[in-house]
């Protein structure tokens, strides 16, 4: 017998490699080999909306089995230049306006008040930021509750939200904040 909190999976005594492949075999029983095309076709023009290459959406789909619904920026990500006023590229503007149906939100640079930074970049961008955090410091637990940070004010689940990013230590990020996926920002705005 099983109890709360088991997933019903096989056990681990003897037979089990046996009672492993049922299993596995049962799990590929129950995934659709192929996909209706109208659900290809409604899934593309998702992607479009996001501003994703398809392959990148349905990746992220087989991956958490949920669509995308925000978008999480870091300035590198954005391709910010940071002087005495925030400097955005037009064709990197001109993407951002073409997004349907998603919450953008951005990590604010060191020694930048998040909200301020949320104000200024949404008139740059010319688009609405919806939520801002500070950038995570160093360390796992950091960066996940900088991530939950910038999430709970919108109440985003992680696994549907994708961060786009471009210094190394932001693919961590999205790891801690066991966020949806992580692009970088040349692969995104492209």
């Amino acid at each position: 017998m099983s109890g709360i909190g088991h997933n019903k999976g096989p056990s681990l005594e003897p037979g089990a490699g046996w009672r492993r492949y049922c299993w596995k075999r049962s799990r590929q029983a129950l995934m659709q080999k192929t996909v209706p095309l109208e659900i290809v076709r409604m899934r593309m023009r998702r992607a479009k909306e996001l501003g994703l290459a398809y392959p990148q959406y349905a990746s992220i789909l087989r991956g958490t089995g949920r669509d995308v619904v925000g978008f999480l920026f870091t300035c590198d990500g954005l391709g910010l230049r940071l002087r005495r006023r925030l400097e955005m590229a037009e064709p990197l503007r001109e993407k951002l306006g073409t997004l349907i149906d998603v919450d953008l939100m951005a990590f604010a640079p060191s020694g930048e008040v998040p909200e301020a930074f949320r104000g200024e970049l949404a008139e740059v961008a010319a688009v609405p930021i919806a939520s801002a955090g500070a950038e995570p410091r160093a360390g796992w637990d950091a960066a996940r509750r900088a991530v939950r940070d910038v999430l709970d004010p919108l109440k985003l689940p992680g696994d549907a939200v994708v961060m786009i990013g471009g210094e190394a230590a932001a693919e961590d990020w999205a790891m801690a904040g066991r966020l949806a996926g992580y692009l970088r920002g040349d692969a995104y705005f492209g």
